[in-house]
């Protein structure tokens, strides 16, 4: 199997899994208790409006959960082929504190230590103070921390957050991409363009 077949079969399996998954989920609608539709009558919507609503919430969900493993797959992929033998789903002991007791890294590249993350829109104030252990812990270990990121949030709190990670991982001597830098580091460090095969593959 030559390297299109195989993002095609890992891009097709994440499309059938999701559509069986949304499948299960609509016939589970049909005998769900609906009582709560009378806040949204209240508020001005229809009982067929708020099943539409409960609906696409729950694709919403799915759709978010399987494109983040799915882009994490299809880059981890990336590395494997440029990299058969480095190792990837890394472990490392806390050594600061057992919270947690050990801290995953997605690939490991010789001392480069990278973790692969879809979209990060996170708002929660203490995710930067969580990061610095993480970092530090990579560091210590004698590993540079590298955080790829394909796709930047879009809301204000989220973009600050982000941009103190950025700030924290070059403090460290790590690396931070996000967005089209996050894409260029990949193409230029695998000689693969994910974001074109996404393309090429999102056309029906």
């Amino acid at each position: 199997m030559d390297n299109k077949d195989k993002f095609f079969e890992i891009i097709l399996r994440y499309r059938v899994g999701l559509q069986k998954k949304i499948k299960e989920r609509e016939v589970e609608m049909q005998s769900d208790n609906n009582d709560h539709y009378i806040l949204y009558n209240v508020l001005g919507f229809t009982n067929e409006a708020g099943y539409r609503i409960d609906y696409q919430q729950n694709v919403g969900r799915y759709l978010y959960k399987y494109a983040g493993s799915l882009m994490e797959e299809l880059a981890t992929e990336c590395f494997k082929i440029a990299y058969p033998n480095a190792q990837g789903k890394f472990f490392l002991p806390n050594t600061i504190d057992q919270s947690p007791k050990m801290i995953e890294i997605d690939y490991l590249i010789d001392n480069r230590a990278i973790e692969l993350i879809w979209r990060d829109a996170t708002t929660d104030g203490d995710h930067i103070k969580k990061e610095k252990k993480r970092i530090k812990i990579i560091k210590d270990a004698g590993y540079t921390p590298i955080r790829i990121m394909f796709f930047e949030p879009n809301r204000e709190q989220s973009i600050r957050i982000q941009t103190g990670l950025k700030e924290l991982y070059h403090s460290v001597g790590g690396e931070y991409y996000s967005g089209k830098e996050a894409w260029e580091y990949l193409k230029n460090d695998t000689g693969i363009d994910l974001r074109n095969i996404l393309e090429r593959n999102g056309k029906w």
